[in-house]
Protein backbone atom coordinates (compact mmCIF):
# COMPACT_ATOMS: atom_id res chain seq x y z
CA UNK A 1 0.00 0.00 0.00
CA UNK A 2 2.85 2.32 0.97
CA UNK A 3 4.44 1.70 -2.61
CA UNK A 4 1.40 1.92 -4.55
CA UNK A 5 0.34 5.52 -2.45
CA UNK A 6 4.64 6.62 -3.11
CA UNK A 7 4.37 5.73 -6.87
CA UNK A 8 0.47 8.18 -7.17
CA UNK A 9 2.29 10.84 -5.79
CA UNK A 10 5.78 10.33 -8.02
CA UNK A 11 3.47 9.70 -11.07
CA UNK A 12 0.45 12.30 -10.59
CA UNK A 13 -1.86 9.36 -11.50
CA UNK A 14 -4.54 8.78 -9.05
CA UNK A 15 -5.48 5.80 -10.99
CA UNK A 16 -2.25 3.93 -10.88
CA UNK A 17 -3.74 1.10 -8.71
CA UNK A 18 -6.44 0.51 -11.00
CA UNK A 19 -3.95 0.21 -14.03
CA UNK A 20 -1.67 -1.72 -12.22
CA UNK A 21 -4.46 -4.39 -11.94
CA UNK A 22 -5.38 -3.99 -15.15
CA UNK A 23 -1.74 -4.74 -16.36
CA UNK A 24 -0.30 -7.63 -13.79
CA UNK A 25 -1.99 -10.48 -13.29
CA UNK A 26 -2.11 -12.60 -10.07
CA UNK A 27 0.05 -15.48 -11.42
CA UNK A 28 2.86 -13.03 -12.34
CA UNK A 29 3.33 -11.53 -8.64
CA UNK A 30 1.82 -14.35 -6.13
CA UNK A 31 1.84 -18.06 -5.97
CA UNK A 32 -1.31 -18.44 -4.87
CA UNK A 33 -2.07 -17.21 -8.86
CA UNK A 34 -0.28 -20.14 -10.75
CA UNK A 35 -2.74 -22.95 -8.16
CA UNK A 36 -5.29 -21.13 -8.80
CA UNK A 37 -5.63 -21.86 -12.54
CA UNK A 38 -5.16 -25.56 -11.47
CA UNK A 39 -8.56 -26.67 -10.87
CA UNK A 40 -11.26 -27.50 -13.22
CA UNK A 41 -13.91 -25.02 -12.29
CA UNK A 42 -14.84 -21.21 -10.66
CA UNK A 43 -15.98 -22.89 -7.69
CA UNK A 44 -12.90 -25.15 -6.77
CA UNK A 45 -10.92 -22.04 -7.27
CA UNK A 46 -12.56 -19.92 -4.96
CA UNK A 47 -12.32 -22.64 -2.01
CA UNK A 48 -8.31 -22.84 -3.03
CA UNK A 49 -7.83 -19.11 -3.03
CA UNK A 50 -9.62 -19.11 -0.29
CA UNK A 51 -7.16 -21.87 1.76
CA UNK A 52 -4.23 -19.91 1.13
CA UNK A 53 -5.62 -16.20 1.32
CA UNK A 54 -2.79 -15.53 4.03
CA UNK A 55 -0.37 -15.81 1.68
CA UNK A 56 -1.88 -12.57 -0.22
CA UNK A 57 -3.35 -10.39 1.96
CA UNK A 58 -1.81 -9.43 5.65
CA UNK A 59 -5.30 -8.81 7.10
CA UNK A 60 -5.76 -7.83 10.78
CA UNK A 61 -9.64 -8.83 11.31
CA UNK A 62 -9.05 -12.02 12.68
CA UNK A 63 -9.36 -14.03 9.36
CA UNK A 64 -12.25 -16.51 10.56
CA UNK A 65 -14.25 -15.53 7.10
CA UNK A 66 -13.69 -16.69 3.95
CA UNK A 67 -11.61 -14.12 2.02
CA UNK A 68 -14.33 -14.86 -0.75
CA UNK A 69 -17.99 -16.09 -0.20
CA UNK A 70 -21.17 -16.35 -2.22
CA UNK A 71 -24.23 -13.86 -1.26
CA UNK A 72 -27.34 -14.90 -2.82
CA UNK A 73 -29.72 -11.23 -2.55
CA UNK A 74 -32.43 -10.98 -4.01
CA UNK A 75 -32.24 -13.65 -6.74
CA UNK A 76 -28.57 -12.11 -7.28
CA UNK A 77 -25.50 -14.12 -6.35
CA UNK A 78 -22.75 -12.05 -5.78
CA UNK A 79 -18.88 -13.17 -5.37
CA UNK A 80 -18.51 -10.96 -1.98
CA UNK A 81 -14.79 -9.97 -0.96
CA UNK A 82 -15.37 -10.18 3.16
CA UNK A 83 -11.69 -8.68 4.43
CA UNK A 84 -11.96 -5.62 6.18
CA UNK A 85 -8.96 -4.45 4.74
CA UNK A 86 -10.77 -4.12 1.29
CA UNK A 87 -12.74 -1.09 3.34
CA UNK A 88 -10.02 -0.27 4.59
CA UNK A 89 -7.73 0.63 1.58
CA UNK A 90 -9.67 1.32 -1.69
CA UNK A 91 -6.42 1.13 -3.43
CA UNK A 92 -5.92 -2.71 -2.98
CA UNK A 93 -10.21 -3.35 -4.15
CA UNK A 94 -9.31 -1.45 -7.45
CA UNK A 95 -6.08 -3.29 -8.20
CA UNK A 96 -7.34 -6.21 -6.91
CA UNK A 97 -10.69 -6.49 -8.39
CA UNK A 98 -8.71 -4.98 -11.92
CA UNK A 99 -6.90 -8.19 -11.89
CA UNK A 100 -9.54 -10.41 -11.27
CA UNK A 101 -11.71 -9.28 -14.15
CA UNK A 102 -8.81 -8.81 -16.93
CA UNK A 103 -7.39 -11.88 -15.94
CA UNK A 104 -10.79 -13.85 -15.95
CA UNK A 105 -11.78 -11.35 -19.00
CA UNK A 106 -8.76 -12.50 -21.04
CA UNK A 107 -9.31 -16.57 -19.82
CA UNK A 108 -12.57 -16.51 -21.56
CA UNK A 109 -11.46 -15.32 -24.54
CA UNK A 110 -9.80 -18.57 -25.48
CA UNK A 111 -13.00 -20.45 -23.92
CA UNK A 112 -16.24 -21.07 -25.60
CA UNK A 113 -18.30 -22.25 -23.59
CA UNK A 114 -17.75 -18.53 -21.99
CA UNK A 115 -19.52 -16.86 -24.47
CA UNK A 116 -22.52 -16.27 -23.28
CA UNK A 117 -21.64 -15.33 -20.04
CA UNK A 118 -20.61 -11.96 -18.72
CA UNK A 119 -18.01 -11.91 -15.80
CA UNK A 120 -18.90 -9.37 -13.93
CA UNK A 121 -22.64 -8.29 -14.59
CA UNK A 122 -22.14 -5.54 -12.32
CA UNK A 123 -19.38 -4.50 -9.04
CA UNK A 124 -20.39 -2.71 -5.71
CA UNK A 125 -17.39 -0.92 -3.74
CA UNK A 126 -17.65 0.26 -0.35
CA UNK A 127 -15.60 3.35 -1.27
CA UNK A 128 -16.74 6.55 -2.85
CA UNK A 129 -16.73 7.29 -6.53
CA UNK A 130 -13.30 8.91 -7.41
CA UNK A 131 -12.49 11.49 -9.28
CA UNK A 132 -11.14 9.00 -11.91
CA UNK A 133 -14.58 7.39 -12.24
CA UNK A 134 -13.77 7.13 -16.31
CA UNK A 135 -11.03 4.73 -16.08
CA UNK A 136 -13.74 2.48 -13.73
CA UNK A 137 -15.92 2.52 -16.86
CA UNK A 138 -13.11 1.85 -19.12
CA UNK A 139 -11.75 -1.13 -17.55
CA UNK A 140 -14.71 -2.90 -16.14
CA UNK A 141 -17.62 -2.07 -18.83
CA UNK A 142 -20.66 -2.88 -16.04
CA UNK A 143 -23.01 -0.96 -13.50
CA UNK A 144 -20.96 0.01 -10.81
CA UNK A 145 -22.12 0.75 -7.52
CA UNK A 146 -20.31 3.03 -4.78
CA UNK A 147 -20.50 3.47 -1.13
CA UNK A 148 -22.37 0.22 -1.10
CA UNK A 149 -22.59 -2.35 2.04
CA UNK A 150 -20.15 -4.44 0.39
CA UNK A 151 -17.35 -5.19 -2.27
CA UNK A 152 -18.29 -7.88 -4.49
CA UNK A 153 -18.73 -8.75 -8.21
CA UNK A 154 -22.14 -9.76 -9.45
CA UNK A 155 -22.11 -13.18 -11.36
CA UNK A 156 -24.11 -15.44 -13.29
CA UNK A 157 -24.52 -18.73 -10.96
CA UNK A 158 -23.40 -20.59 -14.03
CA UNK A 159 -20.07 -18.85 -14.17
CA UNK A 160 -19.20 -20.82 -10.89
CA UNK A 161 -19.85 -23.95 -12.44
CA UNK A 162 -17.63 -22.96 -15.55
CA UNK A 163 -14.91 -25.40 -16.79
CA UNK A 164 -11.24 -24.39 -17.03
CA UNK A 165 -8.87 -25.37 -19.28
CA UNK A 166 -7.31 -28.04 -17.66
CA UNK A 167 -3.55 -27.85 -16.84
CA UNK A 168 -0.70 -29.92 -15.63
CA UNK A 169 -1.42 -31.88 -12.31
CA UNK A 170 2.17 -32.80 -11.43
CA UNK A 171 2.83 -29.23 -11.92
CA UNK A 172 0.14 -28.64 -9.42
CA UNK A 173 0.90 -31.02 -6.93
CA UNK A 174 4.69 -28.98 -6.64
CA UNK A 175 2.99 -25.65 -6.27
CA UNK A 176 1.06 -26.56 -3.84
CA UNK A 177 2.90 -28.57 -1.75
CA UNK A 178 5.20 -25.47 -2.01
CA UNK A 179 2.24 -23.13 -0.61
CA UNK A 180 1.31 -25.52 2.16
CA UNK A 181 4.83 -24.98 3.15
CA UNK A 182 4.29 -21.32 3.28
CA UNK A 183 1.45 -21.33 5.03
CA UNK A 184 2.51 -23.45 7.40
CA UNK A 185 5.88 -21.14 7.77
CA UNK A 186 3.27 -18.32 8.37
CA UNK A 187 0.88 -19.74 10.84
CA UNK A 188 4.12 -20.88 12.67
CA UNK A 189 5.34 -17.18 12.88
CA UNK A 190 2.33 -15.89 14.71
CA UNK A 191 2.86 -18.45 17.80
CA UNK A 192 5.88 -17.49 20.26
CA UNK A 193 7.62 -20.90 19.08
CA UNK A 194 7.67 -19.71 16.00
CA UNK A 195 9.04 -16.80 16.34
CA UNK A 196 11.85 -18.06 18.85
CA UNK A 197 12.36 -20.48 16.01
CA UNK A 198 13.21 -17.99 13.72
CA UNK A 199 15.24 -16.57 15.88
CA UNK A 200 17.54 -19.11 16.82
CA UNK A 201 17.84 -20.54 13.07
CA UNK A 202 20.60 -17.88 12.18
CA UNK A 203 22.59 -17.96 15.43
CA UNK A 204 22.73 -21.37 15.94
CA UNK A 205 26.13 -21.65 14.58
CA UNK A 206 27.45 -19.50 17.16
CA UNK A 207 26.99 -21.27 20.08
CA UNK A 208 25.30 -18.17 21.84
CA UNK A 209 21.68 -19.86 21.12
CA UNK A 210 20.06 -18.90 25.15
CA UNK A 211 17.15 -18.30 26.29
CA UNK A 212 18.72 -14.78 27.51
CA UNK A 213 19.85 -13.83 23.91
CA UNK A 214 16.33 -15.07 22.31
CA UNK A 215 14.51 -12.94 24.98
CA UNK A 216 16.35 -9.84 24.73
CA UNK A 217 16.06 -10.18 20.94
CA UNK A 218 12.04 -9.99 21.24
CA UNK A 219 12.51 -7.39 23.78
CA UNK A 220 10.71 -9.61 26.64
CA UNK A 221 12.12 -10.61 29.83
CA UNK A 222 13.47 -14.26 30.42
CA UNK A 223 11.02 -15.36 32.78
CA UNK A 224 8.08 -13.44 30.53
CA UNK A 225 9.24 -15.90 27.48
CA UNK A 226 9.12 -18.87 29.71
CA UNK A 227 5.34 -18.13 30.65
CA UNK A 228 4.41 -17.32 26.79
CA UNK A 229 6.11 -20.73 25.72
CA UNK A 230 4.74 -22.45 28.78
CA UNK A 231 1.47 -21.27 27.53
CA UNK A 232 2.05 -22.60 24.18
CA UNK A 233 2.65 -26.08 25.89
CA UNK A 234 6.48 -25.75 25.29
CA UNK A 235 9.67 -25.15 27.00
CA UNK A 236 12.76 -22.54 25.62
CA UNK A 237 14.83 -26.34 26.00
CA UNK A 238 12.68 -27.83 24.17
CA UNK A 239 12.13 -25.64 21.20
CA UNK A 240 16.18 -25.51 20.24
CA UNK A 241 16.14 -29.76 21.12
CA UNK A 242 13.46 -30.29 18.48
CA UNK A 243 15.15 -27.50 16.12
CA UNK A 244 18.30 -29.03 16.10
CA UNK A 245 16.78 -32.13 15.44
CA UNK A 246 14.49 -30.98 12.67
CA UNK A 247 17.47 -29.35 11.14
CA UNK A 248 20.12 -32.07 11.64
CA UNK A 249 17.79 -34.70 9.31
CA UNK A 250 17.47 -31.69 7.05
CA UNK A 251 21.06 -31.44 6.83
CA UNK A 252 21.79 -35.37 6.56
CA UNK A 253 19.43 -35.36 3.89
CA UNK A 254 19.25 -32.78 1.55
CA UNK A 255 22.56 -30.92 2.34
CA UNK A 256 24.57 -34.01 2.28
CA UNK A 257 26.30 -31.93 4.77
CA UNK A 258 29.76 -33.99 6.91
CA UNK A 259 28.52 -34.59 10.35
CA UNK A 260 31.53 -32.26 12.03
CA UNK A 261 29.76 -29.99 10.44
CA UNK A 262 26.95 -30.10 11.46
CA UNK A 263 27.86 -30.25 14.33
CA UNK A 264 29.27 -26.84 13.87
CA UNK A 265 25.54 -25.69 12.30
CA UNK A 266 23.63 -26.46 14.96
CA UNK A 267 26.11 -25.31 17.52
CA UNK A 268 27.39 -28.15 19.16
CA UNK A 269 30.51 -28.07 20.77
CA UNK A 270 31.88 -31.09 19.87
CA UNK A 271 30.91 -33.66 17.34
CA UNK A 272 30.91 -35.99 19.59
CA UNK A 273 28.00 -34.15 21.49
CA UNK A 274 25.78 -34.08 18.37
CA UNK A 275 26.31 -37.58 18.03
CA UNK A 276 24.71 -38.18 21.41
CA UNK A 277 21.87 -35.87 20.73
CA UNK A 278 21.29 -37.36 17.18
CA UNK A 279 21.23 -40.95 18.97
CA UNK A 280 18.99 -39.65 21.66
CA UNK A 281 16.54 -38.39 18.41
CA UNK A 282 17.07 -41.27 15.96
CA UNK A 283 18.55 -44.05 17.97
CA UNK A 284 21.08 -44.14 15.61
CA UNK A 285 24.30 -42.82 14.78
CA UNK A 286 24.47 -39.70 12.23
CA UNK A 287 26.79 -41.76 9.93
CA UNK A 288 24.72 -45.30 10.36
CA UNK A 289 21.33 -42.79 9.33
CA UNK A 290 22.90 -41.88 6.64
CA UNK A 291 23.94 -45.30 5.45
CA UNK A 292 20.93 -46.47 6.08
CA UNK A 293 19.18 -43.58 3.85
CA UNK A 294 21.48 -44.47 1.01
CA UNK A 295 20.56 -48.02 0.77
CA UNK A 296 17.12 -47.80 0.90
CA UNK A 297 17.52 -44.71 -1.38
Amino acid sequence: MALLKAGIELCNEPALSLLFGEAVRLQDISLVGLIGVAFDNVEAVRRQVNRYAPLTLDADDGGTADAIEIVRENGDVWMKFTSEIYKANPLLTESGFARNVCGARALAASMPNFANLSFPKAIRFTHAEPTYRAEYDRIFGVPLFFGSHMNAFLIDEAFLKMKLPRTNPYLSEILSARADELLKSLEMSKTMRGRVENLLIPILHTGEASMDVIAVKLGLSRQTLFRKLKAEGITFEKVLDELRHQLALHYLNEKKAPVNQIAYLLGFSQPAAFSRAFKRWTRSSPRIYVSRSESSA
